[in-house]
């Protein structure tokens, strides 16, 4: 039997959820112990726009290798990193666009759809499924929606740095087990 042949098998739906659930949540942990830490100093530094850059490429640069460990052979890194740098890169920046136009909890709610659209569009470009793109974006939407929106009562509740840490913890856990669910399936559906 030639084994060069065999691709490894997709990691399941658990397996995947998890993983990206909990490396998300640690990633995302971190990037917001930035915030919690050293807003201001970024904002002074690097202005708003080099700020939201900065927390952008964190979350690439940190949590490309936790999701490409859920990646069969096709896109192993560096070639997922690429991928994953463009959905995320378009998710934060139409979630950004659409925050401060509206600078509201509109913008936020409207900066969850259209980010999450724009990833889902990556992603399934990328994968070639094209067709699913709109149960992706439903996926990443409603994980997205309820990490930030949690995170953002749990924030408010508390305040201060333990409430920005928590915030970031509950985007991670439930954006995470999102993109994780949408890798999963990308990887699993035929082509179309």
């Amino acid at each position: 039997m030639d084994h060069r042949n065999l691709s490894p098998a997709v990691p399941s739906r658990a397996k995947s959820i998890a993983t990206g659930a909990i490396g998300f949540g640690l990633v995302s942990l971190c990037v917001f112990a930035t915030v919690a830490f050293a807003e201001r100093w970024m904002y002074q530094t690097l202005g708003l726009l080099g700020a939201y850059l900065a927390w952008t490429m964190l979350f690439i640069l940190l949590s490309g290798a936790v999701f490409g460990s859920l990646i069969v052979v096709r896109w192993r890194l560096p070639r997922f990193y690429f991928l994953f740098g463009l959905a995320f890169f378009a998710y934060a920046a139409g979630w950004v666009i659409a925050y401060f136009t509206l600078r509201n909890i509109a913008g936020e709610w409207l900066g969850s759809l259209v980010g999450s659209v724009l990833m889902a569009v990556v992603f399934a470009a990328g994968f070639g499924r094209l067709s699913s793109t709109g149960k992706l974006s439903a996926m990443l939407f409603v994980s997205n929606s309820l990490g930030y929106f949690l995170g953002s009562a749990l924030n408010n509740s508390l305040g201060g740095r333990p409430g920005m840490l928590l915030w970031g913890v509950a985007y991670g856990l439930f954006f995470g087990a999102g993109i994780g669910a949408v890798l999963h399936l990308v990887q699993q559906e035929p082509r179309r």
